[in-house]
């Protein structure tokens, strides 16, 4: 009978996690930052320091544009729940992408309020918070 050795470290959750993501956990979270910086922060408004995402910009499609937007915020709270996040923090993350669809369905003042409602990036800093919580175990 062999034994299997594991670390101080190891954790379940963060072992669970590591299954999912092919064991890149790191490529993983780097990729969704990436996905919510597009969505969000991508592009500065020429003459000040506001940025908006391609989320904002999307939303000027009338409802094929919010859709496809919205659809590639939830897939981030799919990857953060392959990644273990707790239910809670998921229900906190779908609120986050609830509300902003509202903001969205809201004509003129919506697009407005879009850009400064950055959904993504607040899931990411809950799926960070996740994320180090693991580690520290």
């Amino acid at each position: 009978m062999t034994a299997t050795f594991r670390s101080a470290y190891a954790h379940p959750a963060l072992d669970e996690a590591r299954r999912f993501t092919g064991g890149d956990i790191a490529a993983t979270r780097a990729r969704l930052a990436a996905l919510a910086r597009l969505l969000d922060t991508a592009f500065r408004i020429p003459g000040t320091n506001i940025r908006m995402g391609a989320d904002a910009a999307l939303n000027l499609i009338p409802g094929a544009g919010t859709l496809f937007a919205k659809g590639l915020s939830g897939y981030l709270i799919w990857e953060a729940h392959r990644l273990g996040v707790p239910k809670a923090t998921l229900v906190r993350m779908l609120g986050n992408l609830g509300l902003d669809f509202a903001i969205s369905l809201v004509p003129l003042a919506g697009w407005v309020g879009d850009i400064f409602f950055r959904a993504n990036k607040r899931n990411m800093a809950l799926l960070d918070q996740h994320l180090a919580g693991l580690e520290r175990r």
